[in-house]
């Protein structure tokens, strides 16, 4: 039997924290449920360690998984509302993959926050990462392992239902074979004019395939109807100084829809219409991913990702198609 007692779930990531192979920033989570328990460190996939080491940047991404995704990339169950218990304060883009995931409730050691990430990049915390949790629905608590304390930081009405106004489109396929593969992107290009997606045949529980499309939009809890958002979203994008985005990248929201319903990936039946971000393509490499569709593998959000793309495709991590 799981016990999803969050002391417990804490206690199993304190226990592996010091197994990360991060040098100096050493990060563990729990992600736990009445019927799951995973932990898991931050780390560098085998490939990206094998082919890079550690010191070398993938386009403008680490090469590192980050704890809280990498929970989220190897969990097998359905991690709909999930709880995740983490060691350092989760930075903006983990708790983006968090709430496109499903997990409705983080806990968060109290002496992470004097740890490294959270003394450089706190502010980051404080401004996004928790707007974020507010506009997706997800309660935080600081705990206090040692006093058995939880101290509430942010909690949400039980009925509370967030925003998401582009939801990802799910049809079934009879057959998993390349023909039904291209059907879906075609018609994907009709539907999505103008918009960079990505599409994914994956396989339920039960056996049964099933196509899905996303195409990027405002993370969960944020909308690109209302210009308030739009204009949060926009600053965040574009800002000079800003390290992060309210933006939610194609790619990686098929991987968190992936994880919310439990299915499985099916490997090389996966297509971005473009090529996607630095940290999307690791992301994928965690995810356990070998073969990538491209549709115009000349346009990317940025020129980091090209790099990233031909730095996996020459190490022959990913084979991009």
């Amino acid at each position: 039997m799981i016990n999803d007692d969050p002391y417990i779930a804490m206690q199993a990531a304190v226990d592996i924290v010091g197994t990360s192979t991060h040098p100096t920033n050493k990060i563990a989570a729990t992600l736990f449920h009445k019927t799951f328990s995973i932990s898991r460190t931050n780390y560098w996939p085998e490939p990206i360690l094998a082919a890079f080491g550690m010191d070398t940047r993938i386009g403008n991404s680490s090469g590192s998984v980050h704890s809280e995704v990498a929970t989220l990339l190897e969990c097998k169950f359905p991690t709909n509302g999930a709880r995740l218990a983490v060691t350092d304060p989760p930075c903006p883009n983990c708790v983006k993959n968090l709430a496109d995931a499903g997990i409705k409730e983080i806990y968060i050691d109290h002496k992470g926050f004097d740890k490294d990430w959270a003394q450089r990049r706190g502010g980051h915390f404080q401004n996004m990462s928790m707007q974020i949790c507010e506009k997706a629905g997800i309660n935080v608590h600081i705990l206090y392992r040692k006093d058995k304390r939880v101290e509430t930081v942010f909690h949400v009405h039980p009925s509370f239902v967030p925003v998401q106004d582009s939801p990802i489109t799910k049809e079934s396929v009879e057959t998993l074979n390349e023909g039904a593969f291209q059907a879906v992107i075609e018609e994907s290009y009709t539907r999505h004019i103008r918009r960079k997606f990505a599409v994914a045949i994956m396989q339920d529980a039960h056996g049964r395939y099933h196509a899905l499309v996303a195409r990027g939009n405002a993370v969960t809890g944020f909308t690109m109807e209302d210009p308030e958002d739009v204009k949060e979203i926009e600053q965040h994008q574009h800002g000079p100084s800003h390290k992060y985005s309210l933006f939610q990248e194609p790619v990686n929201r098929l991987l968190m829809y992936r994880a919310k319903r439990g299915f499985k990936l099916c490997d090389g039946y996966f297509f971005s219409s473009q090529v996607p971000t630095s940290r999307e393509q690791v992301n994928l490499i965690g995810a356990g991913m070998k073969r990538l569709t491209v549709g115009n593998p000349a346009k990317a959000r940025d020129p980091d990702a090209l790099v990233a793309m031909k730095q996996l495709s020459d190490a022959k991590i990913i084979d991009y198609r």
